[in-house]
């Protein structure tokens, strides 16, 4: 099907994205004074750099703002488009909720980084020029000049002149970093690894509550007969900004809860009562940033954070016992940590624009936070898989992020980690051909002693539609078989044996267009011609997008039943690449998406589906409006929880899939629910959140029916009655 009749045919088309005609023309007079683009520049700091980056590459979901990529982008589109577009969708995570000011001098800062030179008048929404006709894409002269005169940015406006829910003077104080509260955890049980291996029924020590990677809690209380008893028993109100994504931890009868801002708090499991709290900092700005998950260890508690930073705290009291960096100021850390023999693993992220650190997972020793070794998953020159990469020198091999923890196997001494796409998203923006671009898009399998490689599997070998292979690495014996399932964005459920890597078999889950061939007998992968044809500035149809497929939200292999459930959405995306510079700080994703409902699907974004993993037969599945932003969490009474995009938390029984109890929380369900147990009785803790890359902003733009509060997260605890 040809790219015009597929755009023809889809039922819904969002976004905004002009054709490549740069033209070399007299650039036109300025629409934007030097002092709006100067305030404009502090509005872009604050609250679009941490998704956009300061050099306006663009990284993650974000696309470039600046440079050869936004005007390939914007060219033929007008100032007053590139206003609406701001002001309708901007910031992530809040649209619309800055002053009209604010938008208009943002946008003033995003010309004049472009080239475009200020003039007399004042832009307002109303002004529509022709982007190429002002801007060329060239270093922002105005901003330097000013930046190197000593030029301050102009106030913002005073605040009566804003909107009532932005007064300033009305807000709550100002949001302090430190050792907020301090108290002492009473009657603390030290974490042992004989625990780690086998957790207490009653306790969620780790992501997804086993090394094993199952989301899944043995216990039994709550069953299929009794579960529309639920009953909330408190609450708990979380930092607001950011992506709230985290997975409560729970052991001895206290809840570890990390917040946005790099803050961990210690509650009372029992009555929600705060113990102590600790805001490392630094605080959340942006959307994205989630800390998924906390380790424990001995008298520890391990956070990664947003700057790219490892910290061990006292579990008892919250206090530092030490930190160490994990990579450079333009890196973070949001697929949490796990503790393996005594070492501390985390993955890194932010390695979407060029830069002399390329991505590596990171080992440390849990007692006294020495580094202990790295791993480089984008594989370098002179190394095993350095000769993947087209001949591009490291500083232009990006991406590789390890933003999803990975799975232990304690008897093989092997942990398994996925791999991010390589960066830019496109085989023909990045410039690598057809080389595989090692590890990109893997399934890698590590010695957690010494970092070691085992072996690797790649699924799709030079990934080239941001659809990435990074999530959970799910451990299951079958008898003597000892096997891996991930399912990545393409939709595809892989099965590999995890002593050797070798290939047994793949699932598609879903309706997929990338792929005119699986081999099943070796798990290779055949893009469409087109796409292996591509070139930058042209529109291709992926389906799925990058929304997934399946995303961060985790499946659970339900062990009684030999159940993988696995959460879906469905959406499609027109997605292009754009050109980059090649350079120090270029790069990036460097793509343009337009969404639209997957065909076949009658607009349904959410899809529950299991599979009975000893022979990869789906035995359920059932669609919804609403995709689902929570992870599942299985329990061995056979009931699964679920939450969604529109604040409905489910309970679903294992082995049909009916919906057994439901419940309307405030705001999308998102994070990973976890259950545990106290004095005899199981509970089910859930998060809710704002925040996040493409399973928060597909159908924010899809579902206009949807209405969501712009604050609201927080921690939700049910049990059944006394």
């Amino acid at each position: 099907m040809s790219t015009a009749r597929f755009l023809a045919g889809a039922a819904l088309l969002i976004g905004l994205g002009g054709t490549y005609a740069i033209a070399q023309q007299k650039q036109g007079a300025g629409v934007f004074t030097a002092q709006q683009a100067a305030a404009g520049r502090a509005v872009y700091a604050a609250q679009c750099a941490g998704c956009h980056r300061d050099n306006l590459a663009g990284g993650g979901d974000a696309p470039p703002v600046g440079g050869r990529g936004f005007l390939n982008n914007w060219n033929s589109r007008t100032t007053a488009d590139l206003y609406k577009f701001i002001a309708l969708s901007m910031p992530a995570g809040a649209p619309a909720s800055l002053s009209e000011t604010h938008y208009t001098n943002v946008t003033a800062y995003l010309l004049s980084a472009n080239g475009a030179k200020p003039g007399p008048r004042p832009f307002n929404k109303s002004v529509s020029v022709k982007i190429g006709s002002v801007a060329t894409g060239r270093a922002p002269v105005l901003v330097a000049a000013a930046k190197s005169a000593g030029a301050k940015p102009a106030a913002s406006p005073a605040p009566s002149t804003l909107p009532l829910n932005q007064r300033t003077d009305l807000m709550a104080p100002p949001f302090v970093l430190g050792h907020t509260v301090k108290g002492t955890v009473k009657n603390y049980v030290d974490v042992t690894d004989d625990m780690l291996k086998s957790p207490p029924d009653g306790d969620w020590l780790m992501y997804r509550r086993n090394y094993q990677g199952w989301s899944y809690s043995p216990l039994k209380q709550i069953t299929p007969a009794n579960v529309k008893s639920l009953t909330l028993k408190w609450a708990w109100n979380m930092n607001e900004g950011g992506a709230n994504q985290v997975t409560p931890i729970v052991h001895a009868g206290v809840i570890f809860l990390s917040n946005t801002s790099n803050t961990v708090q210690a509650l009372d499991a029992r009555t929600g009562e705060l113990i102590w709290e600790n805001r490392i900092g630094p605080q959340s700005r942006i959307a994205y940033g989630g800390t998924r998950s906390l380790a424990v260890y001995e008298d520890k508690v391990y956070v990664a954070t947003t700057d790219a930073k490892i910290h061990a705290l006292d579990a008892r009291t919250g206090k530092i016992v030490w930190e160490q960096p994990l990579g450079s100021p333009r890196n973070s850390n949001t697929g949490g940590v796990m503790v393996m023999r005594g070492k501390v693993l985390t993955g890194l992220t932010g390695c979407d624009s060029y830069s002399q650190n390329n991505c590596y997972i990171s080992a440390f020793d849990a007692r006294t936070g020495k580094r202990e070794w790295i791993f480089h998953t984008t594989a370098l020159e002179g190394q095993p898989g350095g000769d993947t990469w087209n001949g591009l020198p490291n500083l232009l091999r990006g991406g590789g992020d390890t933003w999803i923890a990975g799975t232990y196997d304690p008897d093989l001494n092997t942990t398994y980690w996925g791999t991010a796409q390589t960066k830019p998203w496109f085989r023909a923006s990045r410039k690598s051909g057809a080389g595989a671009t090692l590890y990109s898009s893997s399934t890698l399998a590590l010695n957690p002693d010494d970092g070691k490689l085992k072996w690797y599997f790649q699924h799709a070998p030079g990934e080239t539609l941001d659809l990435d292979e990074v999530f959970e690495r799910v451990l299951i014996n079958h008898g003597d078989q000892k096997v891996l399932l991930t399912i990545g964005k393409p939709g595809i459920l892989w099965k590999l044996d995890r002593v050797t890597g070798k290939f047994i078999a793949a699932k598609e889950t879903m309706f997929q267009n990338v792929f005119s061939k699986i081999d099943q007998q070796t798990g290779e992968v055949t893009y469409r011609s087109d796409i292996l044809a591509q070139k930058t500035n042209q529109w291709f149809s992926s389906c799925p997008g990058p929304q997934g497929g399946h995303d961060w939200q985790a499946t659970s292999y339900n062990q009684p039943t030999d159940l993988l459930i696995i959460p879906l959405s469905q959406s499609c995306v027109m997605i292009k690449g754009l050109d980059v510079e090649q350079k120090l700080g270029g790069g990036g994703t460097a793509a343009s998406q337009q969404f639209y409902f997957m065909p076949g699907t009658k607009q349904n974004l959410g899809k529950l589906v299991a599979y009975r993993t000893s022979d990869m037969k789906e035995m359920w599945s059932w669609q919804q409006r609403s995709p689902f932003l929570s992870a599942v969490l299985s329990t061995g009474g056979g009931v699964a929880f679920v939450g969604d995009f529109d604040r409905n938390f489910k309970a679903v029984e294992v082995a049909t899939g009916k919906v057994i109890w439901q419940t309307r929380l405030g705001n999308t369900v998102q994070g990973y629910p976890v259950s545990f147990s106290l004095d005899g009785k199981q509970y089910i803790a859930v998060t809710t959140g704002l925040g996040g890359g493409s399973p928060q902003q597909k159908p924010t733009m899809l579902l206009h029916e949807v209405h969501r509060p712009a604050t609201g997260h927080q921690l939700y605890i049910f049990a059944l009655p006394d």
